[in-house]
């Protein structure tokens, strides 16, 4: 991003100077999304089974407590966002809604899959290559290449969640507004991390309910950034330069 001055008959666009760090940051998620594509094959079938429902045989039905667990484990995530200067709670609503239909339909009742599987047939790759099987609470939870992927994008995402909390929950009460930590390399490290847990739960489960939600959901806490950044210059006039030396998001 970079600001346009007028001078004496042209234009001068002055460029923000990006940190170091946050290159090194660019270049280690580029690289972790191309590793993602060098199993095409793995990728397509994945994809094509979720989308065509072939996946239903392997779905898990009727583990209630699954998606109780999940829901409320999840939903928790909220409790660091509330830290925040400005929080929309109408957002924490639109989160626990996804997070519901999302474990609902993996571990409840698989709705979209049940409804592509009729549709299509069924039609689709015949078996998925399982690479990790997990015996949980009385559940085998199967994960395919792209569903590890989704993991650990998950993991990535709880990471800059905690960070953003922990730096913002010890730096609220000493200065106003918080610049350290995390929020030198990210004006918004824990909507950062949010997107990436829902990025990783789309690539780990792509169906068309949640392929729908989950892009919904991130640019609704894109317009969520923008609004509280918004409210923060005004609450915070040293917040602009903040603003101009620090990324969006990474």
């Amino acid at each position: 991003m970079g600001s346009v001055r007028r001078g004496k008959g042209r234009m001068m666009v002055k460029m923000r100077k990006v940190p170091i760090i946050n290159w090194v940051l660019r270049a280690l998620f580029l690289a972790l999304f191309a590793s993602f594509l060098l199993d095409m094959d793995a990728l397509l079938d994945h994809l094509s089974a979720h989308f065509l429902g072939s996946i239903e045989g392997r779905t898990i039905t009727g583990e209630w407590h699954i998606v109780l667990l999940n829901v409320l484990l999840f939903s928790a995530f909220l409790i660091p966002l509330s830290f925040r200067k400005r929080f929309d709670w109408r957002s924490s609503g639109l989160v626990v809604a996804f997070f519901i239909s999302l474990f609902v339909e993996m571990y409840g009742l698989s709705f979209t899959v049940l409804f592509a599987s009729r549709l299509f047939g069924g039609t689709g790759p015949e078996g998925l290559y399982t690479v990790l099987s997990v015996h949980l609470l009385g559940v085998d939870f199967l994960f395919t290449a792209p569903m590890v992927y989704g993991s650990l994008l998950m993991l990535i995402g709880t990471v800059f969640v905690v960070l953003g909390w922990v730096t913002l929950y010890q730096g609220v009460k000493k200065e106003g507004l918080v610049t350290k930590g995390p929020y030198s390399v990210s004006r918004h490290p824990q909507y950062l991390g949010f997107i990436l847990v829902i990025a990783g739960w789309l690539v780990g489960w792509p169906t068309l309910l949640n392929c729908i939600f989950s892009t919904v959901l991130i640019v609704f806490y894109i317009r969520v950034c923008r609004k509280e950044e918004g409210e923060m210059t005004v609450s915070f006039p040293e917040y602009r330069t903040y603003r101009d030396r620090t990324p969006f998001l990474i």
